[in-house]
């Protein structure tokens, strides 16, 4: 086999590659090396700035089958028929950590999904988890600063994410979920994916309903307990990375089941909590698992900094026959993912092979930092114009609606909506058996453990009221473990 010759980056062939040029044998470095300033300039450039959050993570293509018609909800064309297949992208992720921090972490999973359709790439960013902390996207800075470093220390604490959990019951459901063993899943193969938000589905008669998208895993549910996770963050803390990266090169191909909940807007109207509430759930009873289709990972990329550190995953990217909803956290969501995409890699992030539409993109957009010209080259810029042969396609139109207010205001996200208690109360008393309640209160008292300094009492008091209205016998054995006395002020508060 013929050998390649070195080059520079401008593909200038060169020899010299380990000495730099001097003057003497032990003379000072000459500036004119190029080479070596070129390859020094670049490895000090080679890292763009991590996630703010899911900054740990691993990812793999592969593919998404439909196995089932749910054309009557939907006119996408990916679920037209029963047998199509797309090409999609996945990244699995740790949330709160940094980039070097430990996969069995206690933390919940990103389970963010891109499907490459012939009409544009539709992005399905969730988490393993169905819920979420908050329920207004305003929140979201505050919440993420808590599960990062106090300034001053630069270290986690408990006090913080506690002190804020306690003052916002709404993020009952995910801690109670987060404290169980869910909260540190055997790896990304061995856990459950939810969109979590509600979206919506547009079908051929322009008539709307409400979705939530579930996978499930095949590989069966499998989580390490509280001593396993931490045991192994110290052993492999790139467990869940390995883990997912053996299991494809040895042909052992994850698989999801791909469900989706239907909710009309009429059973909406009538629902007993905001159906657009993401600190809630559509009980399964009421509205059951629709199959639609498999996902399957099936190939590691061949570079991960190319391909899984510049992936970029936004919900506003959507296809025809998928909408949004009126879900606050996914309204702010819609700004804030692409927003952070242009800053981390760029404005022409959409350009790269892992994010780039494989079937066609023509628009306006051009120039910007590491511009491509390749699609559009001499195209004009600018609409309409009388030399290109793009036209808009009025069957992609957007849906029209009418809403329900046209009263302008900050809603109070809790008004007639602050049951933050019922769900969680049945997730400890019906979703999880024994051995998952005594974990759970052991998770709990673990880790409220850490919560020190002179609101120490306070923050866990106002805690407890919270487990206590949940229920009864949380609340009795959290206080029991953390050394509480229960007076009868705390009891009468939690009713």
């Amino acid at each position: 086999m013929d050998s390649k010759k070195l080059t520079s980056s401008s593909g200038a062939p060169y020899f010299e590659h380990q000495d730099s040029q001097t003057v003497g044998a032990r003379g000072p470095v000459l500036l004119q090396d190029f080479i070596l300033q070129e390859n020094l300039a670049h490895f000090v450039r080679e890292r763009i700035p991590e996630r703010i959050v899911h900054a740990k993570g691993t990812g793999a293509y592969g593919k998404l089958t439909i196995t089932h018609d749910i054309s009557q909800y939907t006119k996408a064309k990916l679920f037209s028929k029963v047998g199509n297949s797309c090409r999609m992208f996945a990244r699995f992720s740790t949330v709160g950590g940094e980039k070097g921090s430990a996969d069995t972490a206690r933390d919940p999973r990103g389970f963010a999904l891109k499907f490459y359709t012939e009409d544009g790439n539709w992005d399905l960013v969730g988490n393993n988890t169905p819920v979420f902390f908050i329920k207004d996207a305003k929140k979201f800075p505050d919440f993420i600063h808590t599960q990062k470093r106090v300034p001053k220390t630069n270290l986690k604490s408990a006090t913080m994410m506690w002190d804020f959990w306690s003052l916002n019951p709404e993020s009952l459901h995910q801690v109670l979920i987060l404290m169980s063993d869910r909260g540190t899943p055997h790896g990304y193969r061995h856990m459950h994916g939810f969109g979590s938000h509600t979206f919506s589905m547009i079908n051929e008669n322009n008539q709307r309903t409400w979705v939530k998208f579930h996978f499930k895993t095949k590989q069966g549910i499998k989580n390490f307990s509280n001593e396993e996770a931490t045991k192994m963050a110290g052993e492999n803390p790139d467990f869940a990375q390995e883990d997912l990266c053996n299991a494809i090169e040895n042909g052992d191909f994850p698989k999801w089941t791909m469900y989706i909940q239907v909710m009309t807007e009429e059973q909406a109207k009538e629902f007993r909590w905001n159906p657009f509430d993401i600190t809630k759930v559509w009980f399964q009873g009421d509205f059951p698992l629709i199959e639609v289709g498999e996902m399957e990972l099936n190939e590691i990329p061949v570079n991960y900094f190319a391909h899984v550190e510049q992936s970029t995953f936004s919900p506003s990217n959507l296809i025809n026959g998928i909408s949004f909803s009126p879900d606050k956290m996914l309204q702010g969501r819609l700004f804030s993912y692409p927003d952070a995409h242009r800053y981390r890699v760029g404005v022409n992030a959409h350009q790269l092979e892992v994010n780039r539409c494989p079937f066609a993109v023509n628009n306006y957009q051009r120039d910007g930092f590491m511009a491509d010209s390749s699609e559009y080259q001499d195209k004009p810029n600018y609409h309409p114009n009388s030399f290109d042969d793009i036209q808009p396609d009025s069957s992609y139109k957007n849906f029209e609606y009418e809403l329900d207010s046209n009263k302008v205001a900050n809603y109070n996200r809790n008004e007639n909506d602050d049951d933050h208690y019922t769900q969680p109360g049945l997730l400890y008393t019906k979703a999880m058996n024994q051995e998952d309640r005594d974990r759970l209160v052991k998770n709990i008292i673990d880790n409220m453990s850490g919560i020190d300094g002179p609101k120490r009492d306070e923050i866990i008091n106002r805690q407890l009221c919270h487990f206590f209205r949940a229920n009864i016998e949380l609340g009795m054995k959290v206080a029991s473990g953390l050394h509480i006395n229960i007076d009868s002020n705390m009891m009468n508060h939690s009713k």
